[in-house]
């Protein structure tokens, strides 16, 4: 696609967002910063943009096929790829399938127990009020969605997990639990936007029940790099 970059329009804890020569395409860079704990924590993991960039553009594409809309155009490189430009919906979409995390220490449920079925959550995205858990008449009432909004994110978003647990299960990685971001195109379509990568999902080896994901990090049990390198290994050969 022939797209030239131009400024820098955001930067986040782990990616760069810039401006391209059409209105209605960015460009995202991702960076190895690593954050935990509200941004508290911070580090670098080596290679963590690549991996995040190509795992997460693999992933998209494969759920682009089961029919769910994401923002994923064109991978530039190991580190930028082309994609649509959104307004982002200021709600975290949380799914969880097996205690682990906040959700253990929150309710007092051993990490590990499978639930019966998903869980959806939700959270206000603002980073000034820690992305406080609401649930989805705070996001009416707040004018974050419209219920039509809702519903459709929602649906997508119980899609989305059955067909990142299908894929993981195929390479022996259980998918605990994640995390996503939907925006609007200029039209109003919500369509699925951030990435899917070892930072925004738990990934743990379905036999040994080893972490694969950013917990390495937050928890300081090290092998974060080799973690990272190891999910794409799997699913991208």
């Amino acid at each position: 696609m022939n797209v030239t970059m131009k400024e820098q329009m955001y930067e986040g804890k782990a990616k760069q967002v810039f401006a391209t020569s059409d209105p209605e395409i960015v460009m995202v860079h991702y960076k190895d910063d690593a954050t935990a704990g509200d941004g508290e924590k911070r580090g670098t993991i080596h290679d963590k943009g690549i991996v995040n960039n190509k795992l997460s553009n693999a992933l998209m594409q494969k759920l682009e096929k089961e029919g769910i809309p994401t923002h994923y155009i064109q991978e530039l490189n190991d580190r930028d790829t082309l994609v649509k430009k959104v307004q982002i919906v200021p709600l975290e979409v949380i799914i969880r399938n097996v205690a682990a995390g906040h959700f253990s220490l929150r309710m007092g449920v051993p990490e590990g127990t499978q639930f019966k079925t998903p869980i959806l959550e939700f959270s206000y995205k603002c980073d000034d009020l820690h992305d406080p858990f609401i649930n989805h008449y705070y996001a009416l009432a707040l004018d974050l969605a419209t219920q039509e909004e809702i519903d459709t994110i929602t649906k997508y978003s119980f899609k989305i997990n059955e067909v990142l647990k299908k894929i993981m299960a195929d390479v022996n990685i259980r998918l605990i639990d994640f995390k996503l971001e939907f925006g609007r195109l200029a039209d109003g379509t919500i369509i699925l936007a951030d990435e899917i990568s070892p930072d925004t999902c738990r990934f743990w080896d379905a036999t040994s029940n080893a972490h694969l994901d950013k917990d390495l990090f937050r928890r300081g049990l090290g092998g974060e790099e080799d973690a990272y390198q190891e999910v794409m290994k799997r699913l991208l050969g």
